[in-house]
Order: structure tokens, then C-alpha cells, then sequence
């Protein structure tokens, strides 16, 4: 008898992990071809009555062939570069700013900003710092500061000190909350003892200091690394084709491969220092520029790709720098927002041109300048810019958000470092990109750049799904 009731659950035990293993690969295979999906939406208007507003309702994909004149065409086996992440300059005026909060509501908005399994948070995954001062600091630093007349070749001098007041611990409470965000070093300036002018705005770097200069970028890795912050990223020079700003310096395409390829590329070899080396990070109007660097290979080399801005020129000139090298990556790190410009603008053009205009053309990043700023923009560098919107105003405790943070929020909350841009067709009024993520999710941005209503439909595996967007909205959809 008991080995008869044995036998009997034997086979119910069977039964069961049979029915179990079908019904898995039932359910494997309903999510590989798409059916049933449910697409949940994210919406921001242009008249701010939805704010990445998550939509009550979601909708079902379904077989048919029927579907309104715009179709989105999502082809996940067309796949392209890797995303490593969106988010925002975090200035050492945004340091500042978020450093006089109350510890409660300063850790409550990092949360908010960083945290990426935080349902409210945005999940910002990239950071941009400057080394040494930028414009949006309160005043103009080095790490290397000398009386006039005096250098220092040796960097006997050189500590990462200024940044140890506020930006170093925003950083530090930052990765307590998200460990892997990246984070992107650009200088604006070298010391001034290194400069043709001796001064923080505008000359050259002296090529008698190009090993010195190169050290000083060791120096800021390795002790950036002591701090526990590790430096993903550096670009050679921000902006360098713009010696106006305070600090600035004018650094040529020439100047800049001859600095990579006999002193900064070899001071990281020897030092083992595995931070990349991006080259340019300025506007889209000169891809001469990077690749004229890109051109020598002694430089190329040590080079893993280009960073741009969009103050001039087509965003289309990113993939002309990609299709010349496309074994190099393309990255997108600055646009500002104009205190004096209106939401509604900013939110088309930030959408259209940089979240999808620029991950369609090859970049891995998207940022937008800057994190945060005081209700009167500041603060400053004397000089520096005077009408830089931050995604964030923060008064004290008190946090606006502005319109960077909704166009960053589209993108980083969803498209998760490690997510490939995968094909979707263009419609022609409703432009638009899609990405898989590290999950097997897939998310599509659409921007309606029209004055009306748009109904469109985005086929993904044969099957259909119906949306409409408001004129002028930016749309996150997810399955």
C-alpha cells in the first residue's frame, strides 16, 4: 500500500512540473513575439498640465493589419550603439546649492534624481563634473594654484581641497545611493602658470607644460579614485574653440592631438589608468575637429571617442564623426536651457533634437546643463553664465523643477545603462527612438512636433498598439 501512494505522487509531482515547464515556455514564448504586451505611457505637455505624468490607462498590442497613416515600425534585430546613460552637469554651483538643504530633504531629492529602484525616482545614470572651476562655479579655482610668477612642474602643490567643501560629498552621497552612475571629468581651464596668458580666461596651454598638464589629470583620477569616486570618462578641454568664457582656454585640434598622443595617452598607460579619453566636447559645427584627431593614429590610439555640444551646427554631424570611425564612440555632453526661454519651446526642441536626435545619431550619453541653480541663476563665476536654467531651481529646502528635468526623466528613468538602440522608422511628423533594455523591455520616445493632436501606431512583432499624443508632448511608452 504505501508504495502504491508512492507511485501516485510520483506521477503528480510529474504532472505538475510538466504543466509547470509548459507553462513557462508558453509565457516565454508569449513575450518573445510581443503578444498581449501592455504599453504603459509617460506623457509631458507643453502646457505643463502633465508633468512625466504616468497615464491611467494602458493598451494592449493586438493582432491586425489596420492602423492609422503614422506607424512607428519598432525592429529589435536591428541593433545599435550601447546607451551608457542620460542625465546632467552637476556643477559646483549645484553642489553648493544642494549642500545647503536639510540632510532629510537633500537625501529625499538625491533619491528622487539617482536612486534607480525607487519608484518615484527619475534614475539619472550619468554625471558630468568639471575638474578644476567651471563657469558655474562661485569662484575660479585650480587644483594647482600658484602665486603670480611661480609654477609648480612637479604638482607638489596639486589637492583636490576646493572640491572637498561640497562637490566631493554631494558626489559621495550620490553613489551611497547609486554605486554604478557614471561620472565624466571636463577641465575648463589648466592652472594658470601652465597658460600663455597667465590668466583663467582665454591663452593656450605651454607646450613646456604638456607632461605637467598630463600628471595633473593623473593626480585628479588616481585621487578621485582615494575619495572612493571613480572618474569613468575625461575630456581633453570643454569647449576649446571658446576661450571667452571664465575659465576657458583656446586649445586647437592640433594642439590637442600632439597633448594625447605624447603626453596624456602615454601619462595613463604608464599610470595604468583605465578612465577614457574623449576628444572635442564642443559644438556640432566643427566634426573637422575631432577628426582631425581621429586622423592621426598615434593620437587615435589612446582616443575612445568624441563629445559635442549643440550651441552650432547639425546634430546629424555626430553620425558623420561616427560613420569616419565607427569602431569610436560618440557622445553627447552639454546643452543649457535659457532662463528667458519658454517650457513649451525647450521641451520640442530638448525631445526632437537631443533625446532622440541625438541617441538616433550614435551618441551614448545625453546631457543637459546643469543640475541645479538658485532662483536669480546663481551662482557664477565672474564672467560665467549669467542665464543658465538648471533642471533644478533650489531655494533652501524648496525645489522647482524646470524642463530639463521632465526631458531627462523621459529617457533615464527607462533606457537603463546597458540598453541598445534598436531601429524605428521614422514618420515624418512624429519623430521618435526605441531601445531594449538590460530587463528585454522595450521603450520608444516620441516627440509630436505638430500643432495638432497626433494618432499614430507603433507595430512591434505583427502586432499593433493605437496611441495619441497631445500637440507638442513628449511620449515615453514601455511593454
Amino acid at each position: 500500500m504505501q508504495l502504491h501512494f508512492q507511485k501516485i505522487w510520483q506521477l503528480v509531482a510529474l504532472s505538475a512540473a510538466l504543466l509547470m515547464s509548459a507553462t513557462s515556455c508558453q509565457q516565454s514564448f508569449t513575450t518573445s513575439i510581443g503578444s498581449g504586451a501592455s504599453v504603459v505611457q509617460w506623457v509631458t505637455t507643453p502646457d505643463q498640465t502633465k508633468l512625466f505624468q504616468r497615464q491611467p490607462t494602458t493598451l494592449e498590442f493586438v493582432a491586425g493589419t489596420e492602423a492609422s497613416a503614422s506607424v512607428i515600425e519598432i525592429d529589435d534585430s536591428q541593433q545599435f550603439q550601447t546607451i551608457d546613460g542620460f542625465g546632467y552637469c552637476l556643477t559646483g554651483g549645484s553642489a553648493t546649492l544642494l549642500l545647503q538643504m536639510g540632510q532629510a530633504e537633500r537625501t529625499a531629492l538625491l533619491k528622487e534624481l539617482f536612486d534607480p529602484k525607487a519608484a518615484g525616482s527619475i534614475g539619472v545614470s550619468y554625471l558630468r563634473v568639471s575638474i578644476g572651476a567651471s563657469d558655474l562655479d562661485p569662484v575660479v579655482f585650480s587644483y594647482d594654484d600658484m602665486p603670480e610668477g611661480q609654477t609648480d612642474p612637479q604638482l607638489t602643490k596639486f589637492s583636490l581641497d576646493p572640491d572637498r567643501k561640497e562637490l566631493i560629498p554631494a558626489l559621495k552621497e550620490i553613489l551611497a545611493i547609486n554605486p554604478n552612475i557614471k561620472i565624466l571629468g571636463s577641465p575648463w581651464s589648466p592652472p594658470t602658470w601652465m597658460k600663455t596668458n597667465g590668466n583663467s580666461k582665454g591663452g593656450s596651454l605651454k607646450p613646456a607644460f604638456y607632461n605637467a598638464y598630463a600628471q595633473y589629470f593623473v593626480k585628479y583620477v588616481q585621487d578621485m579614485k582615494a575619495e572612493g569616486i571613480r572618474i569613468d570618462a575625461i575630456t581633453v578641454q570643454n569647449e576649446p574653440l571658446h576661450p571667452g568664457n571664465n575659465p576657458s582656454l583656446l586649445m586647437l585640434a592640433e594642439q590637442q592631438a600632439e597633448f594625447i598622443k605624447n603626453s596624456l595617452g602615454p601619462a595613463f598607460i604608464a599610470a595604468k589608468i583605465d578612465t577614457k579619453i574623449i576628444v572635442y566636447d564642443h559644438n556640432a559645427d566643427r566634426p573637422d575637429y575631432p577628426l582631425a584627431i581621429l586622423n592621426d593614429p598615434e593620437a587615435r590610439k589612446y582616443v575612445d571617442g568624441s563629445a559635442f555640444h549643440l550651441y552650432a551646427g547639425p546634430i546629424e554631424a555626430l553620425s558623420k564623426v561616427h560613420e569616419a570611425y565607427p569602431d569610436k564612440n560618440i557622445y553627447f555632453t552639454e546643452q543649457w536651457v535659457g532662463a528667458k526661454s519658454k517650457f513649451e519651446d525647450n521641451l520640442g526642441w530638448h525631445m526632437k533634437t537631443l533625446m532622440i536626435g541625438a541617441t538616433r545619431n550614435w551618441a551614448k550619453t545625453v546631457l543637459e546643463w546643469n543640475l541645479a541653480a538658485d532662483p536669480q541663476q546663481n551662482p557664477h563665476t565672474p564672467g560665467g553664465c549669467t542665464e543658465c536654467l538648471g533642471a533644478l531651481t533650489l531655494d533652501g529646502n524648496q525645489v522647482q523643477r524646470n524642463v530639463a528635468y521632465y526631458v531627462v526623466a523621459h529617457a533615464s528613468k527607462f533606457v537603463r545603462p546597458g540598453s541598445v538602440r534598436i531601429a524605428s522608422t521614422a514618420t515624418g511628423t512624429l519623430p521618435n527612438v526605441a531601445f531594449r533594455t538590460p530587463a528585454g523591455q522595450i521603450v520608444v520616445l516620441v516627440q509630436n512636433d505638430q500643432k495638432t493632436p497626433q494618432t499614430f501606431s507603433i507595430r512591434y512583432k505583427g502586432k499593433l498598439v493605437s496611441l495619441t499624443l497631445e500637440a507638442g508632448a513628449a511620449g515615453t511608452y514601455v511593454w
